[in-house]
């Protein structure tokens, strides 16, 4: 009896619809399956079983956006070259991949060539202090015969006055033949040895010149030779002629070096080595590269197409290559340079972008994307990467996550726009703030179809109950 009585209760119970029914309408019996809904639960175990990864609704201009595909490579300037400026023998200091900072030892070589030019130095040094010493030798000696020379032209004038007053003297019978004759005689006597002792002065004069020009041509050629060995060394000048403090003799730092040691002149890392330890080597020998991994840049081949519609003051980003472990809207701005000259059998041209940030998926040889903002009127629109769409029968959908609960998808047939490729715009039922499924939409498509949302004949309402036709 009771039993009877609870499906009349059923029966007279009244079933909420769309609309309300006219009450010469047969009820209809309550279903025993779950009401369909257009949300779909994603816990945190289904999201990591799945592997569901979520990207952020962007707001992009997607019809004026010229997407170029491109690698990553390092700048010109991120390559270092150290080698040999003398052959010798190399013993290496450091190994592959090692990073080095600046003025770590590299490597040293131990070269005969650089002992001949200490011994050139040596030589041209000595030649400078010798025309130093004869230099200073010959100037008192200078001082001397000036000294002479003033004396005796004073005497001569002194006697060539005293002959001119006895020549008057003797016109009057004042003074002997005799006395005249002997200042006559003293006269032509001290002119004499002024005259010896100017030619001792040319003599010295000249010799003088020579010590001097023999001086400032060791000292010119100490100098060039210091700067050669500077260059060798990768040490100023002025340091390898300054007295080194290590040294009893008191000798300046060239002739401390007996071997030649390469530092590193920027930090990086040891890109290559070529050489074995302990090979000997030529001049100019390859020994080592260094790079700086942080100066990169990005190479994309755009179409010449549109090279009409490329600026070097466009907006520029570079869009991180696909990855589920790689947030897809991770771009970079950039600064864009466009090639000089373009590639006429593959219609395309060069395209260098500089990232203004660093990522670490920015490495060379790296694949990713260069995407230009073209010149146009349009202005931006909510997108979503083409990837969180999937189709499902006719339709497109992709899965929204629920803004009131992380733990829930909304399924949503895309109202799509302009695509390029990468990026879709969606015209409706999106906010800024909204976030997409992106890996794991297919999974989802497939739940939803199998617990019977995907059903037709029927809509959702806002509150994601769905209602078959009435």
């Amino acid at each position: 009896m009771k039993k009877y009585l609870y499906i009349a209760l059923i029966a007279l119970t009244p079933i909420g619809g769309c609309q309300e029914k006219s009450g010469d309408e047969p009820a209809a019996v309550e279903s025993s399956d779950p009401a369909a809904t257009n949300r779909v639960d994603i816990p945190a175990t289904v999201r990591s079983n799945i592997g569901i990864t979520f990207a952020k609704v962007e707001a992009r201009h997607v019809d004026r956006t010229i997407r170029s595909p491109g690698r990553f490579e390092l700048a010109p300037e991120a390559r270092r070259e150290y080698r040999t400026m003398l052959g010798g023998r190399v013993e290496l200091h450091v190994s592959q991949y090692d990073d080095v900072e600046p003025a770590q030892l590299l490597f040293t070589l131990d070269s005969p060539q650089w002992r001949e030019l200490q011994e050139r130095l040596n030589e041209t040094e000595s030649k400078l202090l010798q025309a130093k010493g004869r230099s200073d030798t010959i100037a008192p000696l200078m001082a001397a015969h000036q000294r002479h020379h003033e004396e005796l032209e004073k005497a001569v004038a002194i006697w060539a006055e005293r002959v001119a007053q006895l020549e008057r003297s003797n016109e009057s019978g004042v003074i002997t033949a005799e006395e005249f004759a002997q200042s006559k005689a003293v006269l032509a006597t001290t002119s004499a040895e002024l005259a010896e002792v100017l030619e001792k002065e040319a003599e010295l004069q000249a010799r003088k010149v020579e010590i001097a020009a023999q001086f400032h041509g060791a000292r010119e050629r100490l100098e060039v030779l210091i700067m050669n060995a500077a260059s060798i060394l990768g040490i100023p000048a002025a340091e390898l002629t300054a007295i080194d403090p290590d040294s009893p003799e008191q000798h300046p730092r060239w002739r401390e070096i007996n071997v030649v040691e390469v530092r590193a002149v920027a930090p990086g890392v040891v890109d290559s080595v070529p050489v074995t330890n302990g090979a000997w080597v030529s001049e100019t020998s390859l020994v080592m590269t260094t790079v700086q991994p942080d100066k990169i840049r990005f190479r994309a081949m755009g179409l010449q197409t549109d090279l009409p519609r490329f600026n070097e003051d466009a907006v520029a980003r570079i869009a991180p290559p696909e990855s589920p472990r790689i947030d897809i809207g991770d771009s970079v701005d950039a600064t864009l340079t466009i090639g000089l000259e373009a590639h006429p059998d593959e219609r395309t041209i060069s395209l260098i972008a500089a990232p203004h940030e660093k990522r670490s998926w920015m490495r060379p040889g790296v694949s990713a994307f260069l995407e230009v903002v073209a010149e146009s009127s349009g202005g931006k629109a909510l997108a979503i990467p083409r990837s969180a769409i999937v189709k499902d029968g006719i339709t497109h959908v992709f899965f929204r996550r629920d803004p009131n609960d992380a733990n829930k998808a909304i399924r949503v047939e895309a109202d799509m726009g302009v695509d390029d490729g990468r990026w879709v715009v969606i015209n409706s039922g999106l906010a800024l703030s909204d976030e997409v499924v992106l890996a794991g939409a297919y999974e989802l498509k497939l739940a939803t179809a199998q617990s019977g949302t995907s059903q037709k004949g029927g809509h959702f309402h806002a509150d994601g109950s769905f209602h078959g036709k009435h």
